[in-house]
Formats: C-alpha cells, sequence, structure tokens
C-alpha cells in the first residue's frame, strides 16, 4: 500500500505542475518610460521571486538601468543607473545573479571600451570589475557573462589582438584577467556578441561575422583558452548567417538563431533555428516565414522537446514574435505575435522560463510613447517537462531540459528543496515517507 500510494502522490503532484496553462495571456507587467529605463535588450534572471534585467539607455544620465521586478507584490525598482563615466554606458546584455551579487556588461563607457561590472541586488556596493581597454583584451562586450566557481567568462565584439572580437576570463574580485582567444576574422569567426555556455571543460559560442563564408560561426574552446576549433561556419544560405545569439545545449546537440540568410521561397532572409552536433556533424536548420517571425536576435529555451524564442521581426503586425518549434523540426508555429498597442514591439532579449509562465522584454513601444516593456506570456503549450515511470520497486522521473533541477518535499504544499546531485534519469525507491517532486528552472 505505500507503495501504490506514494506513486499517486507523485503523480497527482505532477499533474498539478504539468497541467497546461489554460487559455494565451500577454501581460505588460512593466512600461519603461526613460526616467525608469528604456531599450531593455537583455534576458531576464530571476533571483527568489525577483526578476532582474538591464535597459540600454534611460536612467538620469541615459546610460541605462539594472532594475528588479518583485513577481509577488508587482513592485518595480532601478537597482542601479548607469552615469555613463567610470562604471560604464550601455548594458544591454543579460545578468548573472550569483548569492545577492548581479554581474554584467557595459558596452561602453569608463575607459571608453566597456565595462565588467557588480551590483548588489539591492543596489548597494556597485564595483567596477573590469575596464576594457580597447587592445588586445577587448572591447564592446555585447554579450552577458558566464560564471563558473570564481571566474567570469564573457567575449567582446571588438578588440582582441586582431581587432575582431576576443574571449576572455576574470575573476569576480577583479583579478587575473586574460585573454582566451582573438578572432582573427578569418576561418575562425568574428564579433562575437552571444554568452557562452559550458559543458565539462568545454565553452560553446557563436561569431556573428567571419566564418569560412564570411556569414558567421559556431565555436568551441577549452576554458583555458584551448582547443578552439570552428565547429560550423554559415553560408548565408539556407543554413542562415549571422548568428547573433547564445547557444542552448541538450546531449550532444546545440541549437540556436541566426539573424539573416534562410530566404524562404525567395521572399526574404528572415533568419532560421539551427541545431549542430558538437563535433560539426548533423546539422539542420529551418526557416522562418515573416508569419512565425523574422530576424531572431536572441537564444532559445528548451522544455522538454520543444524550444522557445523570440523574434525581433514579423508576425501579423510586423512588430515581432514569439515562437516554438520541436527539436525534430516539427511544430514551427507562431505563439504570439506582438501589436505595439500596449504589449510592446521588437523583442530583442530571450525567454526566461519561471512557474509555467514565459517572461520576457521588448525593447519598443512605440504606440504609447514607452521605451520597452516586461511581459509575462501564458499560453496552452507551456509545461514543465517531468515523466515517471514505475519499475517494479523503483520510480524513476526524467526530464529533458538542464535548465530545471529536481526539488521534493514532504507535502504538496512544501518546503520544497533541491535534490542532492539529481540529474535525469533520477531513481529512487517507491517506499517510505511520502515525498512530492517538482521541477524548478535554476
Amino acid at each position: 500500500m505505500k507503495t501504490s500510494f506514494k506513486l499517486f502522490c507523485l503523480v497527482t503532484a505532477l499533474l498539478a505542475v504539468t497541467s497546461a496553462v489554460k487559455g494565451q495571456t500577454l501581460t505588460a507587467l512593466v512600461n519603461f518610460s526613460g526616467g525608469n529605463g528604456a531599450n531593455p535588450q537583455a534576458t531576464l534572471v530571476v533571483a527568489g521571486n525577483t526578476l532582474y534585467g538591464t535597459t540600454y539607455a534611460g536612467g538620469v544620465s541615459n546610460a541605462g538601468t539594472v532594475f528588479a521586478y518583485n513577481l509577488s507584490n508587482g513592485a518595480f525598482s532601478n537597482v542601479y543607473t548607469f552615469t555613463g563615466t567610470s562604471d560604464g554606458r550601455g548594458p544591454q546584455s543579460s545578468l548573472v545573479a550569483a548569492g545577492n551579487i548581479l554581474y554584467g556588461t557595459a558596452e561602453s563607457g569608463a575607459l571608453g571600451f566597456g565595462t565588467v561590472f557588480a551590483v548588489n541586488t539591492n543596489g548597494s556596493g556597485f564595483t567596477n570589475v573590469y575596464s576594457f581597454r580597447g587592445g588586445a583584451d577587448g572591447s564592446d562586450p555585447a554579450a552577458g557573462l558566464l560564471l563558473i566557481s570564481n571566474v567570469l567568462y564573457g567575449t567582446t565584439f571588438l578588440g582582441g589582438e586582431a581587432g575582431e572580437g576576443a574571449i576572455f576570463a576574470v575573476n569576480t574580485n577583479g583579478n587575473g584577467f586574460s585573454n582566451l582567444y582573438s578572432f582573427t576574422g578569418g576561418n575562425d569567426g568574428a564579433n562575437p556578441e552571444a554568452p557562452l555556455i559550458v559543458s565539462g571543460n568545454t565553452l560553446y559560442g557563436t561569431a556573428s561575422a567571419g566564418g569560412s563564408h564570411s556569414s558567421g560561426a559556431v565555436f568551441r574552446i577549452n576554458v583555458n583558452g584551448g582547443s578552439f576549433s570552428n565547429i560550423y561556419s554559415f553560408t548565408g544560405g539556407s543554413d542562415g548567417a549571422n548568428p547573433e545569439a547564445g547557444l542552448v545545449l541538450a546531449g550532444t546537440t546545440l541549437y540556436g538563431t541566426a539573424n539573416g540568410g534562410g530566404d524562404f521561397e525567395g521572399f526574404g532572409d528572415y533568419g532560421t533555428v539551427f541545431s549542430v552536433n558538437t563535433n560539426g556533424g548533423g546539422f539542420s536548420s529551418y526557416l522562418f516565414n515573416y508569419t512565425v517571425g523574422a530576424n531572431p536576435q536572441a537564444g532559445l529555451i528548451l522544455l522538454g522537446g520543444t524550444l522557445y524564442g523570440t523574434a525581433a521581426g514579423g508576425g501579423g503586425p510586423g512588430y515581432g514574435t514569439v515562437f516554438q518549434i520541436n527539436t525534430n523540426g516539427s511544430g514551427f508555429t507562431n505563439v504570439y505575435s506582438f501589436t505595439d498597442d500596449g504589449d510592446g514591439a521588437t523583442p530583442e532579449a530571450g525567454l526566461l522560463f519561471f512557474g509555467n509562465t514565459l517572461y520576457g522584454t521588448t525593447q519598443a513601444a512605440n504606440n504609447y510613447g514607452y521605451s520597452g516593456t516586461v511581459f509575462a506570456l501564458t499560453s496552452p503549450s507551456l509545461t514543465i517537462p517531468l515523466n515517471i515511470s514505475l519499475n517494479g520497486s523503483q520510480v524513476t522521473l526524467s526530464w529533458s531540459s538542464s535548465i530545471f533541477s529536481l526539488q521534493s518535499a514532504p507535502a504538496v504544499t512544501g518546503v520544497y528543496s533541491n535534490v542532492p546531485g539529481a540529474t535525469s534519469p533520477y531513481t529512487t525507491a517507491a517506499s517510505g515517507k511520502v515525498k512530492f517532486f517538482r521541477l524548478r528552472q535554476n
């Protein structure tokens, strides 16, 4: 009876978590008007129950802001307002949250070539971690950071030894800066403007230009800067061109978007969604057709077997879309078309999935005189991909997206905590005390 009861409880919890959201609703949570920030271009991050992000412009000095939005009470606050001087100007990348510290990059300011910065979530303790000098160290960091232990990894759009961009690493205390790689503009690529991802000791990323056909590339490099290799060079044809966004890794397959190329039935280069194996084989691409969206500038998130993303243009009114596509290439559809009628326009940032809701930003909202929005989107297609199976006296839980951690609790109402060391598939005994399980995005 204990085994049956426990399985029943697991299934009950699973159904409670994975039930599709009824109806499709987009809500503008924040309208930027300049004083509180303007033109957000970065993917949001969540810490606790608060969303954090950056705006490229706005604030007192029109140099950009770091902002917070509390999902519990709807309170908006400016965490930090840039002055455009020694602290930097124009943050256009996503933040990294580590405890109560946020790390990010500003494209310019300081010495004129951009910065890496840190600020506490309460707005105190702002620190210029590193100021780029525009030489071999790099210039114009347009991408977000990757934090591994106490080391921040990132890319610069320009600079480096050849002036075509660089991959760098710097300790969170500002020490130990190193140029891991300088792009040449040749087969290796040029002008990276996307964050890196890591698997084991390997970093993966995209270069928006260069490569064998001067249309961008996917690359990999060891975290110590060794063994750089070009995984794939875009041709500018049906495979796409100029990837501006980061990658998502599932197993040995990388998924991403290309801003141009594609040429859907001769009507235009609206960009592509692509996949490629980490060894460079198995490349596939799927063309945007304007109705689904056009010219994506942001990366994807993987929920189960479905990828979700934003396109800066296209859709019915032409103001951009949220789209989805299955990893096998089927189901490439428009989830939502922005209308610039209170919902915003031109989403250039990626999506954050939290609590059965997609959160994102638009960098414009001209019809209402605003300078961008933070939005929340619920859709019938959104589910949390937790699967369960009973094998004798063992229960196996599995999920297909590494952005989730498995949590358990003694009651369906909580308190939930991470299951130590749990990776998919996770097997546990179907006996003993009742447990409830859920997934939470990292």
